[in-house]
């Protein structure tokens, strides 16, 4: 069953989703299904949205979801584990770590407060397994000043993704021939291999290139090579 299957068979808790993330989810989540891994969930709900991450990925995937309300606890069962606390909190992140290993996905869909995304980016992202994903939804609210955000303003998740998508580029030997200098890349884009945008998602591919060069096969003299 795909996920939008799934979604709109849902029959217990609630699950909160627009519309058009669930092609989305499918595209980047599939090559990770009825494997053995962790997926992380930040920003519980109502809980619907756990169990159709249990459903979706098998029997083998350990989900862990996390969220500041007591009450969401009563979603816990034996593949998905609730654990309470706050989001920014790199001590309460480093005991999920401590607990269950770095992430192989993480999913923030929890306050989208510019300060809380940024901090759970920082602490978890540099640390988790090389072809990880790292998806932040409702990115509109990057957009919004009471969120911490606004258009063009630096410290927003869009923002910041921006700026690595021009370190994608660092490396590249024709970029210093042309411009004298190389471009500037810092820890967070020697990591990546790709960001993807959307309407209100940034998914962050972990996995930097082996290589960047190019090469013509067979080789044809003189023959420039961009």
């Amino acid at each position: 069953m795909s996920l939008n299957q799934y979604f709109w068979t849902n029959q217990g808790e609630p699950i909160n989703k627009w519309l058009h993330y669930l092609p989305i989810y499918e595209r980047y989540f599939s090559r990770y299904r009825d494997r053995r891994i962790l997926f992380l969930e930040i920003g519980t709900g109502q809980g619907g949205s756990s169990r159709m991450w249990k459903h979706y990925f098998g029997p083998a995937a350990q989900i862990v979801s996390v969220d500041i309300r007591e009450e969401c606890r009563a979603f816990e069962d034996e593949q998905i584990a609730i654990r309470i606390g706050d989001q920014a909190d790199s001590g309460f992140l480093q005991s999920i770590v401590d607990e269950f290993g770095h992430p192989d996905i993480v999913l923030d869909d929890g306050s989208h407060m510019t300060a809380h995304v940024n901090a759970t980016f920082d602490f978890l992202y540099p640390h988790m397994p090389r072809e990880a994903l790292y998806v932040v939804e409702d990115t509109h609210t990057c957009y919004w000043p009471n969120w911490g955000g606004g258009l063009g303003v630096p410290a927003s998740f869009i923002e910041r993704m921006k700026r690595i998508v021009d370190e994608l580029h660092a490396g590249n030997p024709f970029n210093k021939k042309q411009i004298g200098d190389d471009l500037p890349c810092s820890d967070i884009g020697r990591l990546t291999r790709a960001v993807h945008f959307y309407d209100s998602m940034v998914v962050v591919e972990k996995g930097s290139f082996i290589a960047k060069r190019s090469r013509s096969i067979p080789e044809v003299p003189g023959q420039k090579i961009w």
